[in-house]
């Protein structure tokens, strides 16, 4: 039995910056529900609000006004060490311009979350030798990135976020800094890994194709969003298979959400 509990419910959002004297509205009264298993792109052009949501959701940054609830917990009530391990424990980032750190191995890198969350060395080690080999990084394990063409550099990044097996993943831009043959690479090793795992997705991006691959694109101006489309169905038999696996995604969501609000 699956439950009706959204993983990620956003309310009202307002963000407001300031800058000197003057007073920027990033977001204006923003209302996202995300369920389990999930993929929604956000669309729209510079300035529109699309980053500051996605931090907002990612528990990267709070809001001016509003609510953000992961499951049934209000993140507005979590001090920042809380959020902290809500972070490493619930959610997978994946940046525009691959946010790896230059001292450490491909190996390392992708290990790092299983690392800073309490994982033994030898255990986060293999983990992360298992998800490099299934995005293709098996004979760059020992490498740094300066070493990795732009689509590897990509493609440890999104093992670095999926290696703590996160109920959500957060990617702004993930294609912007790619060359059109490896950004349809990355594309569709998204799109795989969310069918296997059905993680929830949420993504920004300006580009029609990568919006395409969502179930659900939210259309944003000035801070607002100004509409939803539903993607057209594809139907495939990759899709019909995976469709059963939606009910253990939202299954493994209260899990993992009820035992981590218990912690």
């Amino acid at each position: 039995m699956t439950s009706a509990l959204p993983l990620l419910t956003a309310v009202d959002l307002h963000k407001t910056y300031t800058t000197g004297d003057a007073q920027v509205s990033a977001l204006a009264g923003v209302s996202l529900t995300i369920d389990p298993g999930d993929f929604i792109a956000l669309m729209g052009p510079s300035g529109c609000g699309k980053s500051t949501l996605l931090h907002l959701c990612g528990a990267m940054d709070r809001p001016t006004r509003g609510s953000v609830h992961l499951g049934d917990r209000d993140l507005g009530t979590l001090d920042d060490g809380t959020l902290t391990k809500l972070r490493r424990e619930s959610i997978g980032f994946v940046f525009q311009f691959f946010n790896l750190l230059p001292m450490l191995t491909v190996r390392e890198n992708i290990a790092l979350p299983l690392l800073l969350g309490g994982t033994n060395s030898t255990s986060a080690l293999r983990d992360a030798t298992s998800l490099a080999q299934r995005v293709g990084l098996d004979r760059r394990l020992d490498h740094r990135p300066s070493q990795l063409s732009g689509g590897e550099m990509q493609r440890a990044a999104i093992a670095r976020a999926l290696v703590h097996r996160p109920i959500l993943l957060v990617a702004d831009e993930p294609t912007g800094n790619l060359d059109s043959a490896n950004g349809a690479r990355t594309l569709e090793l998204l799109a795989e890994l969310h069918r296997e795992t059905q993680v929830s997705i949420l993504l920004a991006t300006h580009a029609d194709e990568v919006a395409a691959r969502a179930d659900r694109i939210v259309r944003m101006k000035d801070g607002q969003i100004e509409r939803e489309e539903r993607v057209s169905a594809r139907v495939t038999a990759a899709a019909v298979a995976d469709a059963a696996s939606v009910a253990d995604a939202a299954s493994a969501a209260e899990a993992m959400l009820g035992g981590r609000s218990r912690s």
